[in-house]
């Protein structure tokens, strides 16, 4: 693991900047609270961990968008709310329909977030009436492109909060006024790629149709004197990201050089642009690759997201489940359906 001074974004739940821009013409406050819808509450296939009393989760809402609750703090992903029957713009002349609705309506229906954690600047991830009401001083961490976009000097309003991670730099968010815990989180961004190597990446280059995007390491801890980086990890999630089974991927398991993932998200569903009836190109994982991620990163639980929510989806959920079986690795998946929390504990807690 990394062994050099992380930069540091405290996170204080009891000063959180609101998320919406315009919190004060709506009952919302900066710490009003709402509960989420939960169907149903999952853990650890084969035994919860009785020396982790902390407890955590995740929360599915749809696509990539999920809730990652700790301590006191909540971080959203790759925020989309929108709707079945909606559209969302994937790049020059390609267009995709949202087939499911999210678990949770709209951003003004969440508890209180703390921070936006988004892979990249996409609209099934990010999409245009999200940007359009949140805060603009919101922090949210992401890829240098997305900062650039979100930034820009050309937007009306440009986002003055934006932190962004390139590959393998990393982030700690103290969680401020939890002194008697020291709870924390590092983010670091992992590899991910979009498009495979070859004349196709190189025309993406040129051309910037589809965005560069990020995988995340979420580490679940504490702040620390004794550790080299000033953090005690007791939980580790990656977070796939849009990405296919590039050879990039391989420095995921160097740079953990022996340590274990806990949980990874993986993002499925087989995206083929411009779309089923032309599918010329795929740029998510299906579930072959999916089942490929599992074997090279080797986390304790799988929990597969973004899969069947758009048009352009091509390999859903049972594809992933028929591999899985097939490589008999059934026991260290979770499946969550929209509106599903995975709970888990974090060593040290």
């Amino acid at each position: 693991m990394t062994s050099t001074p992380t930069p540091s974004l405290p996170l204080n739940p009891k000063k959180r900047v609101p998320l919406l821009k315009n919190f004060t013409h709506l009952h919302q406050t900066p710490d009003h609270e709402h509960s989420l819808p939960v169907k149903q509450t999952k853990t650890h296939p084969a035994h919860d961990d009785p020396s982790a009393p902390s407890k955590a989760s995740i929360y599915f809402i749809g696509t990539a968008t999920t809730l990652l609750s700790y301590s006191s703090i909540r971080i959203l992903t790759d925020p989309n709310f929108l709707h079945a029957g909606d559209h969302v713009h994937l790049g020059p002349g390609v267009t995709s329909t949202r087939l499911t609705d999210p678990a949770v309506p709209d951003l003004d229906s969440l508890p209180p977030i703390d921070l936006i954690l988004l892979s990249h600047y996409h609209e099934d991830h990010f999409d245009r009436e999200v940007e359009n009401s949140l805060n603009r001083q919101f922090p949210i961490v992401t890829t240098p492109h997305a900062k650039d976009c979100l930034t820009s000097q050309s937007k009306q309003e440009p986002f003055r909060n934006i932190h962004a991670l390139d590959t393998f730099q990393s982030l700690q968010l103290p969680i401020e006024g939890d002194d008697s815990n020291r709870s924390a989180v590092k983010v670091t961004a992992m590899p991910g790629k979009h498009v495979p190597p070859g004349p196709l990446a190189v025309a993406n280059d040129l051309l910037g149709a589809v965005p560069p995007t990020n995988g995340w390491l979420v580490e679940l801890g504490k702040t620390s004197t004794t550790t080299s980086d000033g953090f005690e990890t007791g939980y580790r999630i990656y977070i796939s990201g849009d990405t296919l089974m590039v050879p990039e991927l391989k420095e995921i398991p160097k740079y953990l050089d022996g340590e274990k993932i806990d949980l990874m998200l993986v993002h499925l569903g087989g995206t083929t642009i411009p779309g089923k009836h032309m599918p010329l190109l795929m740029v998510t994982m299906d579930g072959a690759q999916g089942v490929e991620l599992m074997k090279l990163v080797d986390p304790d639980v799988t929990v597969p997201i973004h899969f069947d929510d758009y048009d352009v989806m091509l390999s859903g959920l049972d594809d992933f489940k028929k591999e899985v079986e097939k490589a008999g690795l059934s026991g260290r998946v979770v499946y969550l359906d929209r509106g599903d929390r995975y709970q888990f504990g974090v060593r040290g807690g």
